[in-house]
């Protein structure tokens, strides 16, 4: 059993839950300028997709912090024992598919699902959703524009903690991408949020180790 319904008052979110599951606007959005360098380096060394390095590095990000395992869905609160990293992919009709790639630690085998899933996703123009027994990192890449972020959907449509971000910038032979996280204040506070952009901002400085010829 990958997910179950429980009671919130047996959780550190009790308060929370309290407060924020019938406010008019419970979702909060952050704003962070990420240093890519590393991605960038790593792209363009092993040919690995931009993108999947930093899906990956998201769910990385998230998978030591228990509140991401905790989701307010309708009026009530599930817990997930695992995660999954959305992407938004271009399909053969030219418009746009939702994937959802679960999240391992292991880069390499990250790697092989998202090039597995996002092609037959791609090619048979169908979601691949894992929302049942995964909760799911929502993402969204604008890649063709630089933009300064992105506020998304209020909840009761889609609660789940959510990236977007468009196109790097270069300065100084440095890449540099805003992103903005949006997430709900059932399932975390800003301490929370806080750590998984330093967490995120960490793994992505620290990619490299991945490759120890480096």
């Amino acid at each position: 059993m990958s997910s179950k319904e429980i009671d919130p008052k047996q959780t550190t979110r009790a308060k929370a839950f309290e407060y924020w599951m019938s406010a008019p606007n419970p979702m909060v959005t952050f704003f962070k300028t990420f240093d890519i360098t590393p991605l960038i380096q790593i792209n363009r060394k092993y040919g690995l997709k931009l993108n999947m390095l930093l899906d990956y590095c998201i769910g990385k990000a998230a998978f030591s912090i228990k509140e991401f395992y905790l989701l307010p869905v309708a009026d009530r609160l599930i817990q997930y024992d695992k995660l999954a990293v959305n992407t938004i992919v271009l399909n053969r009709k030219e418009e746009v598919s939702s994937c959802d790639i679960p999240f391992t630690k292991d880069l390499k085998r990250f790697n092989a699902d998202y090039l597995r899933y996002t092609k037959e996703v791609s090619n048979m123009c169908m979601d691949h959703d894992l929302s049942n027994d995964h909760m799911v990192i929502g993402t969204s890449a604008i890649v063709n524009v630089e933009i300064d972020g992105a506020v998304g959907m209020n909840s009761g449509i889609f609660n789940n903690p959510f990236l977007i971000w468009g196109k790097y910038r270069t300065e100084n032979d440095h890449a540099f991408l805003t992103i903005s996280f949006q997430f709900h204040h059932t399932q975390m506070d800003g301490l929370h949020a806080g750590k998984f952009l330093q967490n995120l901002e960490n793994e992505i400085r620290n990619i490299k180790k991945q490759f120890p010829e480096n």
